[in-house]
């Protein structure tokens, strides 16, 4: 990935416009202003390469657009490695997305019952946990797929190398983010979450829940050509500078209202800004979004996975970061990006909960009188035995993927069993449970009785 060009200095364009013609540039910022606002936010390395109003040279039209943005930007307390403020914007664009995550993601209004159902919810929060855990480590590297992953977790087995063991660790990271969704951020609730994000992946074990050392190299931030991208504040500083960021998620820096949202976005690009640790940085930082959006009350975040749609574009994901540190430490090239990606993860959420209520109903279908006498929990089992005839069923996976006991998990599969839909046999030391050949025809037969 190519880092993007920086804009030229606003300072020297402005000097240069007002030398040539001062009344010139002010009428295109009275004429423009409006406009700024209600346009896409988009970087230099962008606008110098689009069309621009009244054939001006692009450099003319950035001055205008920056010009602009003076007055729309904020100031937070946190600040760069040079003592410069981090800042942002709240243009349409970005107005639009934090209702809409507001909205969706809050709970109030529209939501499925298949979340709000504690019947069914475990089902759909397990699956998201998982996505969210194996995506994330996808994008740091982890090269296993979605369902050996998938099969591992449910299973229990232990991980075969470093890829699952990422992932497996960002499973439990995430259930543990789950658990402290009503605590404040702290220094040492950031190390556990490192802990147990990086365990047994580190070629430095002891590098594990612990920020780097001033006596450490610091850890900047590569391209694939291995072309140096970023490059960290110094480690001296980094306990005060991260115990800032604390402050900051526990909304004690606040200088004017920010939304929820973005505070919660803010704080993932922090962690990734101050890159504390030798490595596991991105999971850390996406793992800490998720606390700072649970701890504010979006209690359906835990239901989406942001890693599934960043995995999709990693460069427009490191992009996001870069254009901010380009431009003044304009964090709202970041907060715009991240909006977007939330609203499509929660679309995603939405037709994935479309498709498996439609699955779910054509089993009932299938089932007809039968369905009366089958719990949630076994006709998704059948739904997926349908679609996937060669998967093993053990009280183990049955049981996590609905959070339930052993011995419900036994009464699930046995009840199943005794219909005639699935086959026990032995493999090694226990029971495993298969779904009959021609299922569909034994649904049917069982709906027809």
């Amino acid at each position: 990935m190519k880092k993007p060009m920086p804009p030229p200095p606003f300072q020297d364009l402005a000097s240069e416009i007002i030398a040539g013609d001062p009344q010139r540039f002010t009428g295109l910022f009275a004429k423009y202003a409006d406009t700024v606002s209600q346009q896409k936010y988009l970087p230099w390395d962008d606008v110098r390469y689009r069309a621009t109003p009244e054939g001006l040279k692009p450099t003319e039209w950035w001055a205008v657009i920056k010009m602009a943005r003076q007055g729309m930007l904020r100031r937070l307390a946190l600040t760069d490695q040079y003592g410069l403020p981090f800042q942002y914007a709240l243009p349409d664009e970005v107005l639009r997305e934090i209702e809409f995550v507001s909205t969706n993601l809050s709970g109030r209004i529209g939501v499925k019952e298949e979340i709000t159902n504690p019947a069914t919810r475990d089902r759909y929060l397990v699956s998201s946990l998982i996505e969210e855990a194996v995506t994330s480590s996808q994008l740091e590297g982890a090269s296993t797929t979605r369902k050996v992953a998938k099969d591992m977790i449910r299973s229990g087995r232990k991980p075969r190398d470093r890829s699952e063991r990422m992932i497996l660790n960002g499973y439990r990271a995430m259930e543990r983010i789950g658990e402290l969704r009503d605590a404040d951020l702290t220094l040492d609730l950031i190390y556990e979450i490192h802990r147990i994000v990086t365990e047994g992946t580190l070629d430095n074990p002891d590098a594990a829940g612990r920020f780097q050392d001033p006596s450490e190299e610091r850890v900047g931030v590569y391209d694939s050509e291995n072309n140096l991208l970023y490059a960290p504040p110094t480690a001296d500083e980094l306990v005060q500078r991260m115990q800032r960021v604390c402050d900051f998620a526990n909304g004690k820096l606040d200088q004017s209202y920010l939304p929820a949202v973005l505070r919660a976005v803010i704080l993932h690009f922090m962690i990734g800004y101050e890159h504390p640790f030798e490595d596991g940085n991105g999971r850390t930082a996406r793992a800490l979004f998720y606390w700072s959006m649970l701890k504010q009350g979006y209690w359906m975040t835990e239901f989406v996975s942001v890693s599934r749609i960043l995995k999709k574009a990693p460069g427009q994901y490191a992009r996001a970061y870069l254009y901010t540190q380009s431009d003044d430490n304009d964090l709202t090239y970041f907060l715009s990006y991240n909006l977007r990606v939330l609203h499509r993860a929660i679309d995603d959420l939405n037709k994935y909960l479309s498709r498996k209520i439609a699955e779910i109903r054509e089993v009932r279908g299938l089932l007809v009188q039968g369905a009366a006498e089958l719990n949630h929990r076994q006709l998704s089992l059948l739904n997926d035995a349908l679609r996937n005839p060669d998967n093993v069923y053990t009280l183990r996976t049955h049981g996590v993927s609905h959070r339930i006991s052993n011995e419900t998990a036994r009464q699930d599969l046995y009840a199943l069993e005794g219909r005639g839909l699935l086959a026990r046999e032995k493999m090694g030391k226990r029971f495993v449970f298969r779904s009959v050949p021609d299922l569909a025809d034994a649904i049917r037969s069982i709906g027809s009785n």
